[in-house]
Parts: structure tokens; sequence; C-alpha cells
């Protein structure tokens, strides 16, 4: 396979990762999910992550203030069905992409880091001329 080849691939995946996120989340600011946890929470889809053949879609999901997290992956899970037919129909693609929900994590890490970075014994060896 032609170098030119697998980057068009990977421009494709990207491309229809954003179509999706886009798509997922006009459904769910919407409303269109009659689903009462969804119906309660504000979910911001912050990625979708594409296989190779677009077959298959790993969905990011953060409820607003991270709230009731567990709640909401599983109203979206249940509800999975019915979002890959919505997306299906909306996006006009060969195949309809199986849709997996996973938590977007990277938030929490972010935090952790900044949290750690503000540590005065990590602050103080971020000084400059601190490697003396």
């Amino acid at each position: 396979m032609k170098i030119n080849d697998l980057q068009e691939k990977s421009v494709r995946g990207l491309r229809v990762g954003e179509q999706i996120r886009h798509t997922l989340s006009e459904i769910l600011a919407r409303g269109d999910v009659h689903d009462e946890t969804l119906a309660k929470h504000m979910v911001t889809v912050t990625e979708v992550r594409m296989s190779p053949d677009l077959r298959h879609a790993t969905v990011f999901i953060k409820p607003l203030l991270g709230k009731d997290e567990e709640a909401v992956l599983k109203a979206l899970r249940t509800n999975t069905a019915y979002l890959q037919r919505e997306v299906a129909a909306r996006i006009k693609i060969k195949y309809a992409a199986k849709l997996k929900f996973l938590a977007d994590e990277s938030f929490d890490e972010g935090s952790h880091i900044d949290k750690l970075l503000k540590d005065p014994r990590v602050a103080r060896d971020l000084e400059p001329g601190a490697e003396d």
C-alpha cells in the first residue's frame, strides 16, 4: 500500500469521525433520544476515533461537570442501536459504523497533571536554575 493511500485513509477516518461527533452532539442536544437519564444531562461528545475500515467508532463523552458519568454511559449504551441508525441515516457512508461509548478521561488527567505541577515541591524543581 502506498503512503498516499494510508494518508488518505487516515484523513478520511478523521473526517468521518468528526461528522459522527457533530451528528451525535446534535442528536443529544436536541433530545432526540427518549431516555430519562439523557434528558437530564448535557453530554459533550469530545472525540470520535474511527477504525481504519470505518466500521467501528469509539465515541468519547463527558457529561457536564462529570456528573453521573456511569449512568450516562449506561443510557448511551442502552440506546446504541437507535443512535447508530440515526447516525447512518444522517451521514452517507458505505457502512453504518458500530458505536462504542467510553468516558473521556483526558480532562481528569489534565487536572491531575495541573495539580501536580502546582505542588510546591514540584514547582520548586521547575524554577529556572533549579538543576544546580
